[in-house]
């Protein structure tokens, strides 16, 4: 059903958005794009620019992978027809990687002191561009959400643009949250970080447990034909 995968796009996003990695980056970002915009609306606005240069790039790339995908008309057979025989190993290879029973190791521009440098003499444009280049430097646990999870919903409902786009809003709600507060001077930005931190943790070994569960099952149901 359309629906629930739109749902589940957008709850990858937001999955993405919490992750220690990613979130780390935005706030890094934002924080130094703070530091040298004097009014709190033009630091929203800073931080507003950085997201959606975010969420564009993961809309390019996922519209670029899907249609790709499904353009060729071999590959598009194949996926139509051993799309769920798919999806089950794969998901349960990204849950193992959410609850950490794997982990594998990717080149990352996170924590970057030259792109730091370039955040805090950020202007509008600029942040949008660093978001799109924070976006690209992908960690294991976005790598695993995005090309492993999203990029497959994404084929399996032949959705070039809605899919990504939803997956971008899910990652943008928590930036733009932290945005705000640095924006409105909240001097608990640093206990929410925190406490945002110690959630994900579980959050994410639910999602990696739910993921394993429903992989299981397109296993057996699609794989092995058990019922």
């Amino acid at each position: 059903m359309f629906w629930l995968g739109a749902t589940s796009a957008f709850w990858l996003g937001l999955l993405t958005a919490i992750s220690p990695c990613p979130l780390a980056t935005n706030i890094a970002a934002i924080s130094f794009i703070g530091r040298k915009i004097e009014k709190p609306r033009q630091t929203f606005l800073a931080g507003a620019a950085y997201t959606i240069g975010r969420s564009l790039t993961y809309i390019v790339i996922g519209a670029v992978l899907v249609l790709g995908l499904t353009a060729i008309p071999k590959a598009s057979w194949f996926l139509q027809k051993y799309m769920n025989q798919i999806l089950g190993p794969l998901l349960i290879i990204v849950g193992m990687a959410l609850i950490e029973l794997i982990q594998f190791d990717l080149p990352a521009l996170v924590g970057n002191k030259r792109m730091e440098k370039q955040a805090e003499k950020s202007g509008l444009w600029s942040s949008g561009f660093l978001g799109v280049m924070f976006a690209l430097s992908f960690c294991p646990v976005s790598a695993a959400l995005f090309f492993g999870s999203l990029v497959p919903l994404s084929v399996k409902h032949e959705s070039f643009f809605i899919m990504p786009l939803l997956y971008g809003i899910g990652t943008g709600l928590p930036v733009m949250a932290f945005a705000l507060a640095i924006a409105l001077g909240t001097k608990s930005v640093a206990q929410a970080f925190h406490r945002l931190s110690r959630a994900e943790v579980w959050v994410r070994r639910g999602t990696g447990l739910i993921f394993i569960i429903v992989g299981i099952y397109l296993c057996l149901r699609f794989i092995f034909v058990l019922f």
